[in-house]
């Protein structure tokens, strides 16, 4: 296996953009919750990206990131908003930079997913594409807090488009990002307007997927036209319940319309349904995950549980498949920082431990782990993280 890896596409070098990766190992969008209590990224994140950029060489992907507090809450959470988010995710941009390898920001939107009494707290209203819950404990929590799910409204709507395309600007001009993608799966709020299921909305946002689509597109003109289609990407996810590939296959034909007029994106990013958000998928061996490539002809990072044990041997297929596959993977790439040495060579790999993920306050299943023959480092397992700025 590991000789198979190493002479496959998977190491060798690919143009995204505007910059050149020595290989297609993506770090995919981790959420890990050590974030200041202020929302800015610590000096354990700095740590943290700086040993997965290492000797790399590719492509790493922020865990998602606010772009603003409208655009949904959590405690520990990261945002890109005020001064001293930026220069803190700046430090660690030039890092990234220093080890030879690049870096793009993922932007997240949460909607109906956000916590409405972390929103109330703030003072802001907890919004989604219309007033339909996400579930039943959602419901309670935000009756319990006083802050009950509303859809948003059109003026709303724009100004959302307008922030995002702010936040672009500050990620590329300021923060120093390669890229900026904006979070469109997962049913956070983009992909609620994109729903069926979700959006029961009966204005120009609502209906027709022609419609349902119409907010996700406005914010990739908007900020294609801000800062350029080779620093922006979509992720996607076509877990749909409801007929995914017209849904999907939509919103990819108008990306792949727009590459064709002079705008094509640096890639698009695809979830497979092998996992939903963070839980594995038993039903994934029944999907089919090849429909994408026959509409979207540009760079296409696919990530789905590619480094399982049971998934490993169709790495190297799903790379060597055409010129323009990458694969991204996070847990595996949170247990093994220097991954890429590691598939390159066959070493071993280190199992990751899910409970650790979101240890808030904590650097346990974050900082401890080590690269290859190096002995776990637990001297700062039980040390709080500290905002940059």
């Amino acid at each position: 296996m590991a000789s198979e890896l190493a002479d496959s596409n998977l190491f060798k070098p690919i143009k995204l953009g505007s910059i050149e990766l020595k290989n297609r190992l993506v770090y995919a969008p981790t959420t890990r919750f050590r974030n200041s209590t202020d929302f800015v990224a610590t000096d354990s994140m700095l740590e943290y990206y700086t040993r997965r950029a290492k000797n790399n060489g590719g492509l790493l992907i922020t865990e998602a990131t606010f772009a603003a507090p409208e655009f949904g809450l959590y405690e520990r959470g990261p945002m890109i908003k005020t001064p001293e988010q930026v220069k803190a995710w700046k430090k660690i941009v030039d890092s990234v930079h220093e080890q030879g390898s690049y870096i793009a920001i993922q932007v997240w939107n949460l909607g109906r997913t956000a916590d409405p009494a972390c929103l109330k707290k703030h003072g802001l209203p907890f919004v989604s594409a219309s007033d339909f819950y996400f579930d039943e404990a959602s419901k309670k929590a935000a009756i319990e807090c006083g802050n009950e799910l509303r859809a948003l409204t059109i003026p709303e709507i724009k100004a959302m488009v307008d922030e995002y395309v702010a936040c672009a600007k500050r990620c590329v001009d300021e923060a120093g990002f390669d890229i900026v993608e904006i979070h469109g799966a997962h049913m956070y709020l983009l992909d609620q307007f994109l729903q069926e299921s979700s959006n029961q909305r009966t204005d120009e946002y609502g209906g027709s997927i022609e419609n349902r689509a119409r907010f996700m597109l406005e914010v990739v003109d908007a900020v294609v036209a801000a800062i350029g289609a080779d620093k922006f990407q979509g992720a996607l996810g076509y877990k749909s319940r409801i007929n995914p590939i017209v849904t999907w296959g939509y919103v990819l034909s108008e990306l792949e319309r727009r590459a064709k007029e002079g705008n094509r994106l640096a890639y698009v990013s695809v979830v497979e349904p092998r996992v939903s958000g963070i839980f594995d998928n038993p039903d994934a061996a029944k999907i089919d995950f090849t429909w994408p490539d026959l509409i979207w002809k540009g760079p296409i990072i696919r990530a789905g549980g590619y480094l399982d044990p049971e998934n490993l041997s169709k790495l190297a297929n799903a790379v060597n498949k055409d010129d323009h596959t990458l694969i991204a993977t996070a847990r595996y790439y949170t247990s093994n920082p220097d991954l890429v040495n590691r598939l390159k060579n066959g070493y071993p790999l280190t199992p990751y431990n899910r409970a650790d993920f979101y240890r808030i306050g904590s650097n346990i299943g974050y900082l401890n782990y080590t690269a290859y023959g190096e002995e776990e480092d637990h001297t700062k397992d039980d040390v709080e993280p500290k905002a940059l700025f």
